[in-house]
Parts: structure tokens; C-alpha cells; sequence
């Protein structure tokens, strides 16, 4: 397998959007081979600017068509003319990327474009399988990794890495409309989306126990996940190992912080300072050295978290598989009979 020729330009300018976007990824980054990092730093400005205009922007149906056509455009190898976009289709191109897993990303931020709700945590597991395991899908192709086992703990890392996000960002989302919360969860404890909403928007008030209980089950569920991930750490090339460990611990450190606040996530975002990143990466460099001469735990060989089987399937395959679900033509179908300004229906449901 041949290194992406990326454009340096095209490259740098990749390198400072992750650089001010995703200061997380960019710390575990910095341990990645030149080799893997280059083609990384593509693959995440793309995923992370398209993630932003789903995010932040006004127009959420447009921004989720925008990038179906911008996939189109890099897989037909004639990518719009964004550096980022230059730099996928590069990536796409040297290291037969399977459609499936960008397309599982858009199919995710499709989900949210809807305003897709969850009722339950393996319906939301099936969110973060497509805008979160799908990218940690991809990072396994570029490092040249197409063995099941250590595809299915790199997807476990990524669900545990959303739900880590989710845990964090629950009042920025629900001040934003979105509502990542399990619906059975909130109703096993009498929570009404709509209070939480509201109370959201009110920094004065108080923490609700209901919600911190339902913050630091998710991130119960995120430690399950990080435990089971980095079992398929030893599986990876040995240059690569210190910076998928340091993307573990950097992670369940952001979990650590919330859980020290008392999970109130509301109306704090909980942040890692300096200090600890460097401690997160110092011991990363430790733990990839023992993995070495360490046994593999037996959990590599566990199955693939179903919500993720689809994924770790595609990217076992050795070349690029040009066809989209039956799944993902239907929710962008709604989203152009939105755009086009016909009614979408009831709010979505998780199938």
C-alpha cells in the first residue's frame, strides 16, 4: 500500500483545522507515524469540518446533501476544490477506502439533520456506530489493519468516545434542540425532554438527579466500552499503538473530569487541562511499550458490538464498494423532499 499523495498545502491546511477544532485528536495525533498522522489528519479535518456544518450551521438538510455530493465528487476522484475534500480524495484513492464507512458518517449526520431521538442506548449505539465508529473504522484501513477483531474494539472505541461526547455535551446539545438522552432512560426515572430542555436554558437552575444519574450511566457504559477497546490496541502496527492509547485515555480522562463534578453536564462543559494530556500521553508511550511482551486479553476476540457488525464487515473488505444502503438512500430522500420544501413528517424515530 502506497502513502496518500496529499498536496503539503492541502495538508496544512488540514493540520490547523484539527489543530483549533479537535485539540483531543490532535494531542493523540502527534504520536502517530508520519506515515499513518498525514493521511489522519486528512481523514479528520473532512469528517470534522462536515461534522461543524451539520452542527453549527443554519441550514443542517443542506449541509448533509452538501456532503453526499462532496462524497460523490471524492469517490469519482473529481473532489471539489477545498483543500480538505483534495486531501480525502487522496486518501480514498491510495488506501481503497470502502464507501461504506464515509457513507455510515453521512448517514449519521442525516440522523441528526431529522432530529432523530433514541429510545433506546442501542439505538443510540447505532448513531455512534455511523458518526463515530466509522472514523475509528477508517483509521484501522490506514494503518493497514483489516483483521475483524481488531476492527470491532476500534469501533468500541468509538462508541465509547461518543458517549463520552454525549455525556459531556448534554446541555450544549439540548440548548441546540438535540437530544441524545435514551428515552427509556429518561422515562424509567419520570424525565420530560421538553424540562430539560427548558431547564438548559436556565443557568440558574439546579442540578436535576435524574440527570446526572443518566450522565454517569453513559459514561458507565463508555468505561465498558474503553475497557474492550483497548484490548485490540496490541493488535495494531507497533508505531501506532502509543497514539490509539493516548486517544483512549485522553477520552475517559474528559469522563473522569465530568464524573469529578458530580456529572452535573448541564451548564459546564467539563475540559482536561495541559498537565493531564501530557501525563495521558507519557503513560501511553508506557502501556504500547509493554504491549509488546504482554499476552492480548481474550476479549479482542469478543464479537463486534452488533450496532458496528456492518462496519467492521466493510472495512474488512480489500476494495472500495461503490453502492449506498437501502437505509441511507431513504433518510436522504426525506431530507430532499425537505430541502425541497415538503413536509419530512413526524420528528424521526431510531428504526
Amino acid at each position: 500500500m502506497t502513502r496518500a499523495a496529499i498536496n503539503p498545502a492541502d495538508l496544512a491546511a488540514c493540520r490547523e483545522a484539527i489543530r483549533t477544532g479537535s485539540y483531543s485528536f490532535h494531542a493523540a495525533s502527534r504520536l502517530l507515524p508520519a506515515k499513518v498522522r498525514d493521511p489522519a489528519l486528512a481523514l479528520y479535518a473532512f469528517c470534522r469540518l462536515a461534522d461543524d456544518a451539520v452542527d453549527e450551521g443554519r441550514d443542517k438538510v443542506g449541509a448533509v446533501l452538501s456532503l453526499r455530493d462532496r462524497l460523490d465528487l471524492v469517490y469519482a476522484e473529481r473532489p471539489k476544490n477545498a483543500a480538505a475534500d483534495r486531501a480525502f480524495a487522496a486518501v480514498v484513492a491510495a488506501y481503497d477506502m470502502p464507501r461504506a464507512l464515509p457513507d455510515a458518517l453521512l448517514e449519521g449526520f442525516a440522523w441528526d439533520a431529522a432530529n432523530r431521538r433514541y429510545d433506546t442506548l442501542d439505538q443510540l449505539c447505532g448513531y455512534g456506530a455511523r458518526v463515530a465508529s466509522a472514523v475509528g473504522a477508517m483509521m484501522c484501513v490506514l494503518m493497514g489493519v483489516r483483521g475483524a477483531d481488531a476492527l470491532a474494539r476500534a469501533c468500541d472505541l468509538g462508541l465509547a468516545m461518543q458517549l463520552t461526547n454525549i455525556a459531556r455535551d448534554i446541555g450544549t446539545d439540548a440548548r441546540e434542540g438535540r437530544f441524545y438522552v435514551p428515552q427509556a432512560w429518561a422515562d424509567e426515572l419520570g424525565l420530560d425532554e421538553e424540562a430539560i430542555l427548558n431547564a438548559a436554558q436556565t443557568p440558574s437552575a439546579p442540578p436535576d438527579p435524574r440527570l446526572t444519574a443518566i450522565t454517569k450511566r453513559l459514561l458507565d457504559q463508555a468505561d465498558l466500552l474503553y475497557l474492550r477497546a483497548e484490548a485490540g490496541i496490541p493488535a495494531l502496527p507497533l508505531p501506532s499503538r502509543p497514539a490509539i492509547f493516548a486517544a483512549r485515555h485522553i477520552y475517559a480522562g474528559i469522563g473522569g473530569a465530568i464524573g469529578r463534578s458530580g456529572h452535573h453536564a448541564l451548564h459546564t462543559r467539563a475540559h482536561t487541562t495541559k498537565g493531564q494530556k501530557l501525563g495521558w500521553l507519557a503513560l501511553s508511550g508506557l502501556r504500547a511499550a509493554a504491549s509488546i511482551v504482554l499476552p492480548c486479553p481474550a476479549h479482542l476476540h469478543a464479537r463486534p458490538h452488533p450496532e458496528c457488525a456492518f462496519l467492521v464487515d466493510a472495512a474488512a473488505q480489500a476494495a472500495v464498494q461503490n453502492r449506498r444502503s437501502e437505509a441511507l438512500f431513504a433518510v436522504l430522500a426525506q431530507l430532499e423532499a425537505q430541502d425541497r420544501g415538503l413536509p419530512l413528517g413526524n420528528r424521526g424515530r431510531a428504526a
